[in-house]
């Protein structure tokens, strides 16, 4: 019984766990990266942002789905980043149906190039701090692989609610 219990691996020695705990870490270095900017944006907002410029005329539903927030997180975002004149909604139609849409206004479009210039800027420095462990650019697209298959398979059995 012993010898099979050795083999069980750990929760916290497995990839899930690895993954939950760089989230966090991530998570904390974005909050005070973006308080440190001293700009009226949170990381969240900042991502929304983002999304809607890749994806011209997004309706709330989708951005949603793509910003892994429930619709009523992501309507709240959204009010924010409207009241800040970062982004404008629209009717239009999809489906032969009324939907709201999005666009980023060029207030918003200022406001993510300065915070995506201090944001590469800020991710360079950590990346040419020598004294810690560089990881090499083929491990860096590899990972990104990975995760991205990760995520995906994960995906078909998660029911995100959104």
């Amino acid at each position: 019984m012993a010898d099979f219990e050795d083999k069980i691996e750990r929760y916290t020695d497995s990839l899930y766990y690895e993954l939950e705990q760089t989230t966090k870490f991530f998570r904390v270095f974005s909050l005070k990266f973006f308080k440190k900017m001293e700009m009226d944006i949170s990381p969240d907002e900042f991502v929304t942002i983002e999304t809607i410029l890749c994806n011209a005329g997004i309706c709330q539903r989708d951005l949603a789905k793509l910003i892994l927030k429930d619709r009523a997180n992501t309507g709240k975002i959204l009010n924010a980043l409207e009241e800040k004149g970062y982004i404008t909604r629209f009717v239009d139609m999809k489906n032969n149906r009324l939907v709201r849409k999005m666009g980023v206004t060029e207030s918003g479009k200022r406001v993510y190039d300065m915070v995506t210039e201090k944001l590469r800027n800020t991710i360079k420095k950590i990346d040419d701090m020598k004294q810690h462990n560089p990881i090499p650019e083929e491990e860096k697209q590899m990972v990104k692989k990975t995760l991205r298959k990760f995520r995906e398979n994960l995906s078909k059995i998660v029911d995100m609610q959104i």
